[in-house]
């Protein structure tokens, strides 16, 4: 009998004939830790009941790519499938004693196994709750680079900020202990890697006032996602224990990045300047476009001094929690009053039309008086839609704060949460999101959104946005079917009325014919990044069928994470996934050919070492050298042996040709091998095939590039060390060792 300890301890038993299960689910639990281990998914294939006690006798289980997808062939929307002819499961039969054993067992499979990305498997994603956390699993493959380790002062701008002594006194207030605490988890972070950045403000006593630092994750990041930033200080204002800022990105998966923390010591313009500077510098002076913060002056005045260049929005989310505050005087109107104001700032066209609401509502509810309503006048264009055009917040300013990507850190920070149950938080917080990306990566891998219907829209935009983004994308292509539109006037201009019966609702959509422009009175393209139901039957009834390119914003695709704009050549990105899924599925038939006899084997892997060297000097003659060198190292099949095997099989050569048919030209001398030692059993596969790889192929496209490595900052602040740590229980020695070990790697590299 085979006890669960037998596959949960540290080693996994393979299945064997001798092996009994107490039932078919117990057996299926054995093989789904087996395949867990192993780096594959499971599922149930089959299972057969007994006619007379209708109790289950047989039940067969399987990998994920078992068996052929099969597809009508007038299909409309065929659906892309894991599975890939791999042959690997588990067969179980019960015998008449209750006791079920291993009736058939096959092992090998015909893809890749990942040990290491088992878990994202749907399969295995709730089996083990505990292995699956990343909180309980260790972290590996940290690289180390080259040193980065900075701290930051004397900004010539940020003296202009200091007011007044007091201002000059204030410091960080910090528990005993806590200094330390913090000292020790910066060493321990660029220990991991080099890259992790970090710097200290003090003030006039040497105390310390203000700290900022980044991970290297959160520097590659930004250098993909720089266009929108949060600079999030509700934790701070909302009078939590530690007073946490914190910048906050968006990936091309709408996850929340972590662009850096801070602890401030108090409000002033001063703080938010040194902040925004230290920042700045961080990621290598490279301003967003778009900063999102709290209405606030000393931050509206930090921004324009140290991100000029920057479009500064207010978070709409954060103007609406301060109605009830900032109105209480409204008592039973209010109601009323977020009725009418909703009006104003969410259906008003024109500013012209947004003047006339304005002062109406104001008038109405007698709030001309009320300092704080003037204020959200005088800085209506940071927080009202109607001034907003030609940019997006990546779903950043939504209406509420639990809507908002920020909420996320809500689950690991609290009100009465310590600085050092943040410390300890810290490292989970950066495990969740680098999980929830390797996830969504992963799945990307594995899996390709379905079509919904015939849209061109929504067929334009399959293997160009990621699949989060396609899904609510999709949701817009449908239901513009439930929208009805009215043309209001004509010209290079033409405005219509549309109406939107799913939430029986009309929106105002702006469509210059001449320059592609398009702008919905919904403001979806500036909150979401991706156009809406109202701009796309717009779209659909002036014969535009494909979303124009300056509509399809680069962060939201596929090739995000290049450095190369997609720009108008929207077809690259797509022909970029069809050459690669085409590749798969010929590299598949060519590993089912290939291993058919230790000749054939030799034939493919020369083949794909010969096309990879060729392929990689395509793509940079220069530095690629080494790498296509490196790598024909590795194969097993020279060109003796290659003759050998062509002679020895009375195979006639096939003539040396480019390397795009160099497959094909495999693919022929595989076949022959196996006509010889295997019949005619594949030969029908390979003519297929063969007759596939004669077809035009795709143009190419430029890889994806590297990161580029971050330029390491000078310390200087060496004079401030002892009296900060003084101050604070911690040793200046031992602060002073760390940075002399820093310069010296530094100067090493």
């Amino acid at each position: 009998m085979t006890d669960t300890s037998v596959f949960m301890g540290t080693a996994i038993l393979e299945p064997r004939n001798d092996m009994e299960f107490e039932s078919h689910e117990a057996a299926y639990a054995f093989y789904k830790e087996y395949a867990k281990s192993a780096g594959f998914g499971t599922a149930k294939l089959s299972s057969r009941r007994s006619r007379a006690s209708k109790e289950f006798i047989d039940a067969k289980f399987s990998c994920i790519r078992y068996g052929n997808k099969q597809q009508s062939d007038d299909a409309i929307n065929p659906r892309p499938s894991p599975k890939i002819g791999c042959k690997a499961s588990m067969h179980v039969k019960r015998r008449q004693d209750g006791k079920w054993y291993v009736y058939r067992f096959e092992k090998d499979h015909n893809h890749e196994l990942l040990p290491a990305q088992a878990h994202f498997f749907r399969s295995h994603r709730s089996s083990d709750p505990l292995s699956n956390d990343v909180r309980m699993r260790r972290r590996k493959n940290s690289t180390t680079v080259s040193k980065l380790f900075s701290a930051y002062q004397n900004v010539d701008c940020l003296e202009n900020f200091m007011k007044n002594q007091h201002d000059r006194g204030r410091s960080l207030i910090l528990e005993p202990g806590h200094a330390q605490l913090l000292l020790e988890l910066f060493m321990q972070m660029q220990e991991e890697n080099p890259k992790f950045f970090y710097a200290v403000d003090l003030n006039e006593e040497h105390r310390l006032r203000n700290v900022f630092w980044v991970d290297a994750k959160g520097l590659e990041d930004y250098a993909y996602f720089s266009d929108v930033v949060s600079f999030d200080t509700t934790y701070f204002t909302s009078k939590y224990k530690i007073p946490l800022v914190l910048f906050i990105g968006v990936n091309h998966h709408i996850q929340p990045t972590l662009l850096g923390c801070a602890l401030i010591a108090d409000e002033t313009v001063y703080t938010f300047a040194w902040l925004l500077q230290t920042w700045f510098i961080a990621m290598e002076e490279r301003a967003p476009q778009v900063i999102l913060t709290d209405q606030n002056d000393a931050i509206k005045a930090a921004v324009a001094a140290v991100l000029p260049g920057t479009r500064h929005y207010y978070c709409l989310w954060q103007i609406l929690e301060k109605i009830p505050k900032q109105l209480d005087c409204l008592g039973t109107w209010h109601d009323s009053f977020m009725e009418k104001f909703n009006k104003c700032i969410y259906k008003s066209w024109t500013e012209d039309q947004f003047e006339t609401r304005w002062w109406k509502l104001v008038d109405r509810f007698n709030l001309r008086d009320v300092t704080w309503v003037q204020s959200l006048y005088d800085d209506r264009a940071y927080w009202v839609p109607t001034f907003m055009r030609d940019i997006s917040f990546g779903g950043f300013s939504t209406s509420s704060r639990s809507e908002s990507l920020n909420a996320f850190f809500d689950n690991y920070v609290q009100v009465d949460t310590s600085l050092r149950e943040f410390v300890e938080q810290y490292r989970v917080i950066l495990g969740d999101r680098h999980e929830e990306e390797a996830k969504a990566n992963f799945d990307a891998w594995h899996e390709t959104p379905e079509l919904r219907s015939p849209s061109p829209f929504e067929k334009q935009m399959l293997l160009v946005y990621t699949h989060e983004i396609y899904k609510r994308f999709q949701v817009e292509v449908l239901g513009a079917a439930a929208c009805h539109l009215k043309r209001e006037n004509t010209g290079v201009t033409e405005t219509y009325s549309v109406k939107d019966f799913e939430n029986n609702e009309n929106y105002m959509v702006e469509w210059n014919t001449s320059n592609s422009d398009i702008c919905c009175s919904c403001r979806s393209f500036e909150y979401k990044g991706y156009l809406c139901r109202h701009a796309i039957v717009v779209l659909q009834m002036s014969g535009v069928f494909s979303i124009p390119s300056k509509y399809i914003l680069q962060r939201w695709t596929n090739a995000a994470l290049s450095r190369h704009p997609i720009g108008e050549k929207l077809e690259e990105v797509q022909f970029k996934v069809r050459r690669f899924n085409d590749l798969c599925r010929r590299a598949i038939i060519l590993g089912e050919e290939g291993s058919l006899s230790q000749e054939s084997y030799y034939l493919a892997l020369g083949a794909i070492s010969e096309a990879l060297k060729q392929c990689a000097n395509l793509s940079n003659p220069v530095e690629n050298d080494t790498r296509a060198d490196a790598s024909a190292t590795h194969v097993v099949c020279n060109d003796e042996e290659y003759q050998s095997i062509i002679s020895s099989n009375n195979i006639t050569p096939v003539p040396k040709i480019n390397t795009s048919n160099k497959v094909a030209r495999t693919l022929v001398a595989c076949r022959n091998l196996g006509s010889t030692e295997n019949g005619e059993q594949n030969k029908e596969k390979v003519s297929q095939l063969e007759a596939a790889c004669v077809k035009d192929g795709f143009q190419q496209v430029d890889p994806t590039d590297l990161t580029p490595p971050h330029t390491a900052i000078p310390m200087q602040f060496h004079s401030m060390i002892p009296a900060l740590f003084h101050n604070h229980n911690v040793s200046p020695a031992q602060f002073h060792a760390h940075l002399h070990e820093t310069h010296h790697t530094k100067d090493n590299v």
